[in-house]
């Protein structure tokens, strides 16, 4: 899954695109937060997008409680530990460490900007970005960079793994976030971006620090 003993988990063939990729999307976060800064209402957007999603039947808001899980602390564990111990049985001790700050710093990112951007939903609770949408990108990024990493895939066909993974990971939580009434549509947005511009950073900082160190 993770390639061979000191194997970078950034692929130098994605290394360029996986930098511009992260800097758009922080450029497009702190965008978005400017824009619903202390707002505690949707936008014209979320609005037509919710209006879409209020016809869900029952079956959806099942599908969509399950998928929530995922981001839940019990559910995000469990796919956390699980692909950590994936690449710790594979001797791939780098690999688990990516994944776990990879995830983390991407979570930890959106609860900081929750705070700083103010918007919020229901009378009250901080909304944007989303953390569930944050957390699932950026497990479905990282779980994918490795995959690029392990097949040797070059930038074409490895960039569009990555942009698969991050886009349905993304629009499955996001649509589940929204159907469920927790998010905004532009608050799943920025979470998807926050996962975006995290991902690619920690894979950086993993690697330079393994270098430094000497560890696989």
């Amino acid at each position: 899954m993770t390639g061979g003993p000191g194997r970078p988990v950034l692929p130098a063939a994605l290394r360029a695109w996986c930098g511009a990729l992260a800097a758009l999307a922080a450029l497009a976060l702190g965008l978005l937060g400017l824009r619903y800064a202390g707002h505690g209402g949707p936008g014209a957007v979320d609005t037509r997008l919710q209006t879409a999603a209020d016809g869900a039947g029952p079956w959806r808001y099942d599908l969509a409680h399950a998928v929530d899980f995922l981001g839940e602390p019990a559910g995000a564990a469990l796919l956390v530990a699980a692909t950590a111990a994936v690449c710790l049985v594979l001797r791939r001790p780098r690999a688990a460490v990516f994944v776990v700050a990879a995830v983390g710093l991407a979570v930890v990112t959106a609860t900081l900007l929750k705070r700083v951007v103010g918007r919020t939903i229901h009378g009250g609770f901080l909304s944007f970005p989303s953390g569930h949408t944050a957390f699932l990108t950026a497990f479905a990024l990282a779980v994918a960079l490795l995959v690029a990493g392990r097949l040797g895939l070059g930038r074409a066909s490895g960039t569009a793994l990555l942009l698969a993974a991050a886009l349905v990971a993304g629009a499955v939580m996001g649509w589940a976030q929204v159907v469920l009434g927790a998010h905004y549509p532009t608050d799943t947005v920025g979470g998807w971006c926050t996962a975006l511009a995290a991902v690619p950073a920690t894979a950086w900082l993993v690697d330079r620090v393994a270098a430094r160190t000497g560890r696989p």
